[in-house]
């Protein structure tokens, strides 16, 4: 069964709230931990190191050598003893260390005062709270807008796929360039149908297209960026891949021409299935293939393995098919198992 996605896009356009509002609320925690003990009376003075022990702290990262220091220090003429653990700096017996005590009671020591710490950790972390609560807004607000102008439409928000057979079979095919790679759409008798070449590749800045629809003549140049990937708390779904299309971000160009995408995640292995509608209406189901398009044409090829991207089969009754390449063209170079 085909399935809109809802969870997943949930999950994606809430990633920044989901990391930002956790993190601030940690921050403000710690601040107010801070303030708890708060040093900015205590005060400084010198003490003698009387003792070292040093050892090998490991940590996921990396190793480092720390020091445990104990020490003796005089407050008004009364001799007192103390200790910092896991000091980053070495010292030896003798040396002098910086020691700052609490007047009230001067056997409390620190090695640092928290002084402005705990106010800029709350700081830090309510702005942190805020652009994740507005973040999660901005994400609902979009969702909903994009179902009501669904709904404008007259269209349905779960789109289901016409059968097969009454629908035109295209193939969605890598053109095998290694310094400017582009796309072809072939009909079921071979015949190129629209391609969409890249007449210029950068490293940095956007890739220059040409996209071609063969039968109806037309020729349409495009600046596409590079592919970026966002990811919070290494999440499946809140990695987000997405890439300017003539200077907006291309799932934003799809929904403004009323599409939106339903993938159906208990497709038969290792097939993944894309329902696409327009303004609510079915469009198209895209299918990954292997890298033989037309497998049934030849035995050696029934057996190959989908791949994923660059690959597609396509099933569909639209005649211009601008919007549907495009929406196939936006799933392979982003590399999403999971669409807007």
């Amino acid at each position: 069964m085909n399935i809109e996605n809802k969870f997943a896009r949930f999950m994606r356009n809430t990633g920044p709230a989901r990391f930002l509002i956790p993190a601030g609320l940690i921050l403000i925690i710690f601040g107010i931990i801070l303030l708890g003990f708060k040093t900015d009376n205590y005060v400084e003075t010198v003490g003698k190191v009387t003792k070292v022990e040093q050892y090998i702290d490991h940590n996921d990262e990396n190793t480092q050598t720390v020091y445990d220091v104990d020490f003796d220090y005089t407050v008004d003429g009364v001799k007192y003893s103390s200790s910092f653990d896991g000091l980053g700096k070495a010292y030896n017996v003798g040396d002098e260390i910086k020691v700052f005590y609490d007047p009230a009671d001067p056997q409390k020591t620190t090695n640092a005062k928290t002084g402005i710490f705990g106010p800029i950790a709350i700081g830090l972390g309510a702005l942190a709270v805020v652009g994740g609560v507005l973040s999660a807004v901005k994400a609902f607000r979009k969702s909903k807008e994009l179902d009501e102008q669904i709904k404008a439409e007259g269209g349905s928000l779960s789109i289901d796929p016409l059968p097969k057979e009454q629908l035109t079979e295209y193939y969605v095919s890598y053109d095998g360039q290694m310094l400017k790679p582009g796309y072809t759409v072939e009909d079921a008798a071979r015949n190129t149908v629209y391609e969409a070449k890249m007449e210029k590749n950068a490293l940095v800045g956007n890739r220059h297209f040409v996209f071609t629809d063969l039968r109806r003549g037309t020729t349409e140049e495009h600046e596409v960026g590079h592919t970026l990937t966002q990811s919070f708390s290494d999440e499946l779904f809140s990695a987000k891949s997405s890439f300017k299309f003539d200077g907006e971000n291309i799932w934003d160009v799809l929904h403004a021409r009323g599409i939106r995408i339903q993938t159906n995640l208990t497709s038969k292995f290792p097939n993944m299935v894309y329902t696409v509608g327009r303004n609510g209406r079915f469009m198209a189901t895209v299918e990954t293939s292997g890298k033989y398009v037309h497998e049934e044409d030849a035995a050696e090829h029934k057996l190959n393995i989908p791949v994923g991207r660059y690959y597609y089969r396509v099933w569909t009754n639209e005649t211009d098919l601008a919007d549907l390449f495009l929406t196939v063209f936006a799933i392979s170079e982003t590399e999403q198992a999971v669409v807007e």
